[in-house]
């Protein structure tokens, strides 16, 4: 087996346990719990899992990305619940923003905390609590990581036709 090959059975092994032990954990007691949230605007029990052996148009339409969001190279994503998903452009604001509380060192990873927990940064101008914490577990490692970098690519000029 190839070095490279290795190397991404070995991080799909690691999306793959990080999903599972962030799925499992208990919320900090620290952290407020909200008293009124709003509902999700899927359910759960609608999406399907996706596995990561889709083409990436499928990944984002089969998670429900494209209901809210508006994505560039994806077909029918032109969602207007949450921001557009321009990471290329707006990824590296939001790590420096005094209002992001999460971990994330880098914009492939603020993708995938924004994903497991999407309340670590609410983007200015979008209401809290609209990305449904449960979204994590209807992604493999495999989608995830295919999610975030495509995401990293895509940046504000990706929008204009």
């Amino acid at each position: 087996m190839r070095t490279r090959d290795q190397l991404v059975v070995w991080m799909a092994i690691g999306l793959v346990a990080l999903s599972a032990v962030w799925a499992l954990r208990t919320p900090p007691a620290s952290r407020p719990t909200p008293s009124h949230s709003a509902p999700p605007t899927l359910p759960a029990g609608t999406i399907p899992l996706v596995t990561g052996d889709e083409p990436i148009a499928d990944v984002f339409t089969r998670a429900g990305c494209s209901v809210c969001h508006i994505i560039p190279g994806i077909p029918g994503a032109n969602g207007r619940v949450g921001p557009p998903l321009v990471l290329g452009t707006t990824g590296l604001e939001r790590l420096t923003d005094p209002g992001y509380h999460g971990n994330a060192q880098t914009v492939h990873d603020y993708i995938v905390e924004s994903v497991l927990e999407p309340q670590q940064f609410v983007v200015h101008g979008y209401p809290e609590h609209t990305m449904p914490n449960w979204y994590g577990s209807k992604l493999s490692a495999l989608a995830l990581e295919k999610i975030a970098l495509y995401l990293t690519r895509q940046t504000e000029a990706d929008l204009s036709p």
